[in-house]
């Protein structure tokens, strides 16, 4: 693919990386805290000008997928792994500290699931995997995973 190109695709989920779902941005301008910020702190952002803010959680799921002639990873990030997970990063987030291995089941719930992608060459010129920008689940029965894990027996 060439920069600023997009390629529609149907393509299986592979395998999802499970050591890093999500991360830790400001919540009025989204711009990348590190994970040991406090609730709330002072964010130094343009946008913010120094005012006091708290933070959320954005997707960042790292996928290998595969299509009838490659397999390759690629990145979804909070948008469009909305659309697979069914809830917030931050809910998903809360949802795996209750349950730590929600996120191991995710992976596995995932894999083999068929999806219509969009991929698109990365904005930055330092990022390494393409963006699937566009998600729809292909199978008529596909239940976002956080309602598959709400099914789960806990005990």
């Amino acid at each position: 693919m060439q920069d600023n190109e997009s390629t529609r695709l149907v393509c299986s989920i592979l395998a999802m990386d499970q050591s890093c779902f999500s991360y830790k941005v400001c919540r009025f301008c989204e711009t990348p805290v590190p994970d040991d910020t406090p609730a709330e702190f002072i964010c130094n952002n343009r946008k913010c000008a120094g005012r006091r803010c708290s933070s959320k959680r954005l997707f960042r799921l790292l996928y290998s997928i595969g299509t009838e002639t490659r397999v390759m990873n690629v990145v979804a990030f909070d948008r469009a792994a909305q659309v697979i997970f069914g809830c917030s990063a931050q809910e998903f987030f809360d949802f795996s500290i209750l349950h730590p291995c929600a996120v191991k089941i995710a992976s596995k719930v995932l894999v083999g699931e068929l999806l219509k992608v969009t991929l698109n060459t990365p904005k930055r010129g330092k990022a390494e995997h393409l963006r699937m920008t566009n998600i729809v689940p292909m199978s008529s029965d596909f239940e976002p995973v956080i309602e598959t894990l709400r099914k789960v027996d806990w005990s």
